[in-house]
């Protein structure tokens, strides 16, 4: 019974991705062409009037977008720059983000006032006293 749920959310899996593909390679086409006729409209509106160049046909229109895609890319660096700002980001915050948390800490200008030059010199002299019996 086990085996026959693993295989159908397998099944059910694959299926789902496979449409989800199916559809989002039909988006992608329905977008250049949408773009295409956009760029069809805007240039045969805007070119013949302001510089004097001929109206142009759909592919015509459709080949300016990929030739401006060749030539310029459009957007692609923003994936990019924004994967490596999130890993600097996390990087950062693991290496200063304190080892123990504040909460700890509360007390420790207080301490630092009453206990601390002295206990930082007792400190010292323990260290060097351990130096100096391992010398011996």
């Amino acid at each position: 019974m086990e085996q026959h749920k693993k295989y159908e959310r397998g099944i059910e899996r694959f299926v789902t991705t496979g449409f989800k593909v199916f559809f989002m390679i039909l988006i992608v086409i329905v977008f250049t062409l949408l773009a295409g006729y956009v760029t069809m409209l805007l240039w045969n509106w805007l070119m013949p009037d302001i510089f004097g160049l001929t109206s142009i046909g759909y592919w015509q229109a459709l080949g300016i977008l990929v030739l401006a895609k060749l030539l310029f890319g459009l957007g692609n660096h923003s994936s990019k720059s924004s994967k490596s700002k999130a890993k600097r980001k996390e990087k950062m915050e693991r290496f200063c983000k304190p080892k123990t948390p504040f909460s700890e800490w509360k007390h420790y200008d207080q301490f630092w006032k009453e206990e601390g030059e002295e206990a930082y010199r007792a400190y010292l002299n323990r260290i060097e006293n351990q130096k100096e019996d391992g010398n011996t």
